[in-house]
C-alpha cells in the first residue's frame, strides 16, 4: 500500500500570532490510514512530536529555506501502542515528564516554565485534550498566558491566573 501525503502550512497563521494547534489536530484526525501529514511551520514544533507520538506517529523534521521547518508525520507500524512503548528517533518534549495527575484530587499539573512561546500554550492545550471529566488543570508558566484565555473559551473551559512570589503564574483551568 502506498502512502499519500497531506500538506498543512501553518507558517503565515503563526506569523500573524495565530494558534494553529486545533487546525493541526483536526487535520490529523481526518487522515486516512494510508495518509501522512507534512507540516510546514516557522519553527521546529517540538511539543507536537510527543502529542502525535501518542497517537501512533513518528516524525522526521528538517529546516528548510528562510529558517522554516518541514515535518513529516508518518504512522508507526503497530500504531498507537508502538508509539507509546518506543520513542526511537523521536525526542520527547520536555514537559511530558512534568505532567502529573493526582487521582485522589483530580488535578493535572503542567509545568511550562522555561519554554519559548508558543510552546507553553501548545503544551497546556495538549494537556487539556487529556483532562479527565471533573478534573482541573493547573498550569505553571513564566508569564501571564494572555493568548490562552480565548483558546480556553473556544474549548469550553475557564481559566484564572494568579501571580506567584517569584513572578511566575499558576493558571487554574476548569470545564464550564
Amino acid at each position: 500500500m502506498s502512502s499519500q501525503t497531506v500538506t498543512l502550512d501553518v507558517r503565515e497563521e503563526i506569523r500573524r500570532s495565530g494558534e494553529p494547534f486545533s487546525k493541526i489536530m483536526s487535520a490529523v484526525a481526518q487522515l486516512r490510514p494510508d495518509e501522512n501529514l507534512l507540516l510546514l511551520a516557522p519553527f521546529e514544533p517540538e511539543p507536537l512530536f510527543g502529542v502525535l507520538a501518542k497517537q501512533g506517529f513518528n516524525h522526521t523534521a528538517r529546516e528548510i529555506e528562510n529558517g522554516d521547518w518541514e515535518v513529516l508525520f508518518t504512522r508507526s507500524r503497530g500504531g498507537e501502542a508502538l508509539a507509546e512503548k518506543s520513542e526511537t528517533g523521536n525526542r520527547k518534549p520536555q514537559l511530558d515528564q512534568s505532567l502529573l495527575t493526582s487521582a485522589a484530587t483530580k488535578i493535572m499539573e503542567v509545568d511550562a516554565r522555561g519554554l519559548e512561546p508558543p510552546q507553553p500554550l501548545v503544551t497546556i492545550l495538549e494537556a487539556l485534550a487529556n483532562l479527565p471529566a471533573g478534573a482541573e488543570l493547573r498550569a505553571h508558566t513564566d508569564r501571564r498566558p494572555m493568548h490562552l484565555y480565548a483558546q480556553l473559551e473556544e474549548r469550553g473551559f475557564t481559566g484564572e491566573s494568579e501571580e506567584q512570589n517569584d513572578g511566575s503564574f499558576i493558571t487554574t483551568i476548569r470545564r464550564n
